[in-house]
This record gives C-alpha cells, structure tokens and sequence, in this order.
C-alpha cells in the first residue's frame, strides 16, 4: 500500500465558506480603515471633531485646512466603519464620546489612535521583516521605522498612565511607601521616557534612571524631561538591559520589553544583581495566558500579530535570540525570571492588556 498517497480534497461547506469570506470582508474593512484612522490621526481629523461638534465635510474641512471633496470621502468611511456618527437628516458628522475616546482623548484609559502607527511600522518594513524570517536572523529594534517608536509610545502610556501609579506599583509589597520616602529606580527599556516620567511625578522624592539601548529613543526621553522640568531627579542613559551599572536600586522596572530581549534570563541575572538585597523588580508583560488555545481572543490576535511582526524578531536578532514573544504566559516568564536568580516570584496584577509580576531576590 502507498501510503505516500495524498488524502482527497473535501469539499468546502457553503455555510462555512460563506461566514468565513463574511469574516474576510470585515478584515479587509478593518485593514483598510487603519489607513484611514492613521490619516485622521495625523491630519487633526478626529480631534476637530470633537472639539467643534457636529459638522458637514465642508466644515470639518475649514477647521482643519484640509480638501473638502476628500474630507468627505474620509468621512464617509469612517461613518461606513462606525468610527464617527453620521445623521442623514442634517447631513453632518459627529464623534459620539465613547468615539472620542478613543480616536481624540489622548489622556482616556482606552485611547488607541497611536497603535495604527504601530500598525504602518509593520507595513512599511515587512520586506525586512520578510528577509529576517528567510535567514532567521529576525529584524532589530534599532533597524525599524520611527513611526514604530513614536506609536508604541502613544499606544501603551494611556495604559501606565492610568494604571501605574493607581494600581500596578500599590499592588507591590512596600515600593509606594519606599518610593514616597525617597528610593532609587531604574526604568529598563524605557523608550521615550513615558513610564519613567509618569513614576517621576507622582513621587517628587525618588530619583530615576531610564536605560534603553537605542540612542534616539534615549534623545527623545531626554528632551521629554527637560520639558516637564524634572531633569534634576530624572535621567537616561544608553544601555541594554546587561549593560546596567550596579547602583543598588530599589526599584527595578520593566514595561512590556522583557520578551523582546535576546536573552531574558541572563537580562534577568544582571539586573537581580543591580537591586538592593530588598529590592524589587516589576516585570509588566502584555496580557497573556500559557496557551495557544487561552489566548485565541481578541487581545491575543493583537498580540500574536505585533509579536510575528516586531517582537519575535527584535529578539531574534540579538545575542541567545530566546524567542519569548508577546504571548509567552505567566509560567513561561516566571522560568525565566527564576531561571535568573530570583526567589520569589508572583503575579501581582493585571488587567485586559497587561499582567504584573512582582520578582525578589
């Protein structure tokens, strides 16, 4: 018997095909629409809108010195897509304020226009992210368009900012009260700074030191300080997170970057080595069970998504290349954390989009 023979093709289910182009449609909808979302991000689209109300294309055009014939075409299909409110009757457009939430509030609990920046970095360097799953060598941080540093920014600091000082850091055993009475605190990967200066203003008598190894995130963070004037309690330097200087620390965060490092357990060594013996380090990972199956839902195809896309490859392109990815799960963190030295380990909080883990030596 040849049982190299290949098993013969089953015929599609109509009911099955039909839902399943159905759901394609609304795919390709979506795709299309972040283009769009992006465009009205970007040209102060949304934001008119919710300053000045309800208002025809011709209107909406005036605020924002923009073509009246393609401010309509947008607004049609941000109407089609349900992101703006259209009424036939009086012909206008308007953004309802759960919509203003999330398109025109950058300080909402759910604002989301800056993850579509993220979304155009996955596009504009696919062909390099396409080279780095032939050769396996994955694709850098440092190698990736701006707009991936500037959309990864807008995207998660709604989150700290509503989050970090209310409910993560409280969740900690002792850290509000060492970080009122005055501590020391490294901010590991900390791109533009936004964590490190949301900690730096709720305590005034904490110093911080964000590292991060891309020196143009580090410039960002920098002049970011220099503006809301905390220069004098908060700096940053270029360093991976191997590379931090032992300062006795008692505070050790980071904020959604773990995964994307080469070698996390040895990152997770070195800096159990730079705490204090009563130190502390905050791991906030994106929100994650340890399965496939668990996390097939809707934060988890966003997460798989920006994983095959930025995060897998970021750490495939450096020293080890562990591969944690995005979805790597409670249990898996915790091994590697443990795995480089630390004692104690527990999930602290969390919520829709992030899971706090509380490690000590």
């Amino acid at each position: 018997m040849d049982t190299n023979i290949a098993p013969a093709p089953t015929a599609p289910d109509p009911e099955r095909l039909n839902a399943f182009v159905g759901r394609m449609l609304g795919d390709i909808g979506a795709a299309f629409s972040a283009a769009n979302v992006l465009l009205g991000d970007r040209l102060g689209l949304y934001r008119a809108l919710a300053e000045g109300g309800p208002t025809d294309p011709a209107g909406l055009a005036r605020r924002t010195g923009t073509a009246e014939r393609l401010v309509r075409e947008w607004l049609a299909a941000q109407a089609a897509a349900g992101y703006v409110d259209y009424d036939a009757q009086a012909g206008t457009f308007a953004l309802s304020p759960e919509q203003a939430m999330v398109f025109a509030a950058e300080d909402s609990p759910v604002y989301m226009a800056g993850v579509f920046e993220v979304m155009a970095s996955a596009w504009r360097d696919e062909p390099k992210i396409a080279d780095g799953f032939r050769s396996g060598r994955g694709l850098g941080w440092h190698e990736r368009n701006r707009c991936l540093f500037c959309g990864t920014e807008r995207f998660f600091r709604p989150s700290y900012q509503h989050n970090l000082v209310q409910s993560w850091l409280p969740a900690l055993d002792g850290v509000v009260e060492k970080l009122q009475r005055g501590a020391l605190v490294a901010d590991i990967g900390c791109g533009h700074g936004a964590s490190t200066l949301i900690m730096a203003r709720a305590f005034p008598n904490s110093r911080f030191i964000g590292f991060d190894y891309h020196p143009a995130s580090v410039a960002e963070a920098r002049e970011a300080a220099a503006r809301e004037g905390l220069s004098d309690r908060v700096s940053f330097e270029t360093a991976a997170a191997k590379g931090v200087p032992a300062q006795g620390f008692d505070l050790v965060c980071c904020f959604d970057c773990l995964h994307d490092m080469g070698d996390p357990a040895g990152a997770a060594a070195h800096l159990r080595t730079v705490l204090k013996p009563d130190g502390t380090w905050m791991v906030v990972e994106p929100m994650a069970r340890d399965s496939l199956t668990e996390n097939i839902n809707p934060v988890g195809r966003i997460y798989y998504a920006a994983s095959a896309m930025i995060c897998t490859p970021a750490s495939l392109a450096q020293e080890v290349g562990a591969g944690l990815g995005a979805q790597a799960g409670p249990k898996r963190l915790e091994a590697v954390i443990r795995e480089g030295g630390f004692g104690r380990v527990r999930l602290a909080a969390e919520t829709p989009f992030n899971m706090v883990l509380e490690a000590r030596p």
